[in-house]
């Protein structure tokens, strides 16, 4: 197994720090953000889809720093309805897909993306709970979108010796393992498998290794990221909804597109990220990594931090030495 991280959290550090950074924890696999909700600092991918040389170059400073670049991450919402997200985020998967082909990247993680609840839509609608009538007219719109897009995204994928990795996360058309199902039923997909984000079926009270079990050889790729249920979840159950507006003018907001960002966290949360070993001890870590060996013995992990309570540096610490205290005993 590969240990390393996703450095979205380190986009504060040149690509030379990074690396440093990453290499001082004991991780070896690094995994750069190449479009879709967020910028790319750690990888310019007009450039390197422009020059063999520029390539070189850049795939040469990993090896100078001993380290591997596993995947390349462009998150986004591909199949969105607005004009300003879905082209752009559909444009950046298959731009990812080319440039991973050309770096000689086996990996490309994105999410599935979310329609609109019928045409002429703007906004995409997620369907929580589909016990109505109307939200299966909603989900017959949606599925037929999806279906014709991932369809192309796995015959480019194929094309180009990569394979796409889909997180599971809520607010997609596809999130837990019988949503993928569906995708793979309708598709007939041989590249776009799953990437297997520990933390969204933790707040949705899935059992992470029975997941990775049920998916088994469907799972190409892992994320290592770690969730606390608190007080609020007692009241307010896991599909909390008190987040806050953040006003244009807020200073550090986190962005999911142009003229978007996230809101803001509730005082009393359901649940938060945290740090990997925060809300999971390294118990449990060693049986998801027991799982994930399972599917694929030479199976990358990569930890994701968002943990807001800890910094950065403490965070990948603590999530590092928790996943490598796990796999020597898995």
């Amino acid at each position: 197994m590969k240990f390393g991280a996703y450095t979205a959290c380190l986009a504060d550090q040149s690509l030379p720090e990074m690396l440093d950074t990453l290499r001082g924890l004991g991780l070896t696999s690094v995994e750069v953000n190449s479009g879709g909700f967020i910028p790319a600092p750690h990888i310019h991918v007009d450039g390197l889809l422009a020059s063999a040389s520029a390539r070189e170059d850049y795939l040469g400073v990993y090896a100078d720093k001993g380290m591997e670049l596993t995947a390349l991450n462009c998150n986004g919402n591909p199949l969105s309805p607005n004009a300003s997200d879905g082209p752009k985020h559909a444009s950046d998967v298959r731009r990812s897909i080319e440039l991973a082909a050309a770096l000689g990247v086996k990996h490309v993680i994105t999410m599935s993306g979310l329609p609109g609840a019928e045409p002429g839509a703007t906004l995409p609608t997620w369907v929580v709970n589909a016990w109505h009538g109307q939200d299966q007219q909603i989900l017959a719109h949606q599925w037929p979108i999806a279906v014709e897009f991932w369809k192309e995204i796995d015959q480019l994928a194929r094309d180009h010796d990569v394979r796409v990795a889909l997180e599971l996360h809520p607010r997609n058309l596809v999130f837990n393992t019988t949503t993928y199902q569906r995708l793979l039923d309708e598709t007939g997909a041989t590249n776009v498998g799953v990437e297997m984000d520990t933390s969204h079926l933790m707040w949705q009270q899935m059992d992470v290794p029975t997941v990775v079990r049920t998916l088994g050889d469907r799972i190409f790729f892992a994320a290592a990221k770690d969730v606390a249920l608190f007080d609020g979840v007692k009241t307010k159950g896991v599909l909390d909804v008190d987040f806050g507006v953040v006003p244009p003018e807020a200073e550090g907001k986190v962005p999911v597109g142009y003229h978007h960002w996230c809101a803001s966290w509730p005082q009393d949360p359901a649940w938060r990220f945290v740090a990997v070993g925060v809300g999971h001890d390294v118990d449990y870590w060693v049986e998801v990594l027991r799982a994930l060996k399972e599917v694929d013995e030479d199976m990358v992990i990569n930890i994701e931090h968002e943990d807001a309570a800890m910094s950065t540096m403490d965070g990948l610490r603590m999530a590092a030495s928790t996943l490598l205290e796990a796999a020597a005993r898995a």
